[in-house]
């Protein structure tokens, strides 16, 4: 396997019985700071492929699960990666996609990559995540979820 030079962030999300919406958020088990489910691409993935199995891999999430994807592209520095020499001395940053992935009925089972999950409002979760793109993405996916447009 190669590691193919972009990476994805997942959200999933569910709605509690009074409909309110929640995203899960994880700790990583490395950094300690909480996040999406995040990784890297692999051969000739695509990036919907790539947040499929990322998504199943970190966190049992059914590959048969409604994906959306975001507009939210955040550029990250290729100095973030271990395996960064592979895609040579001309790339200096590349891309991380951005989904949503419905998630009503999935029970979430960690992979060793983490070390906890909650689900939480978004409100909330915007609290907990560390990185300016990975809010923006969860910003985009709440107002697509509420189906009101970015200004609604």
């Amino acid at each position: 396997m190669t590691r193919a030079p972009f990476q994805v962030l997942v959200y999933p999300y569910r709605h509690t019985p009074g409909g309110q919406l929640e995203i899960a958020v994880l700790k990583r088990a490395d950094a300690g700071f909480w996040q999406g489910i995040a990784g890297g691409g692999e051969d000739t993935e695509t990036p919907l492929e790539a947040a499929i199995r990322e998504t199943f891999e970190e966190s049992g999430i059914p590959t048969t699960s409604e994906f959306i994807q975001l507009d939210t592209i955040e550029s990250i520095p290729v100095t973030e990666f271990r395996d960064s020499a592979l895609w040579g001395e001309d790339t200096y940053v590349i891309p991380q996609y951005s989904f949503g992935v419905k998630a009503e009925n999935a029970t979430i089972v960690l992979s060793r990559e983490h070390t906890e999950v909650v689900w939480v409002s978004t409100a909330e979760a915007l609290t907990l995540i560390k990185y300016d793109g990975n809010k923006t993405a969860l910003w985009e996916l709440h107002q697509r979820l509420k189906g009101k447009g970015p200004r609604g």
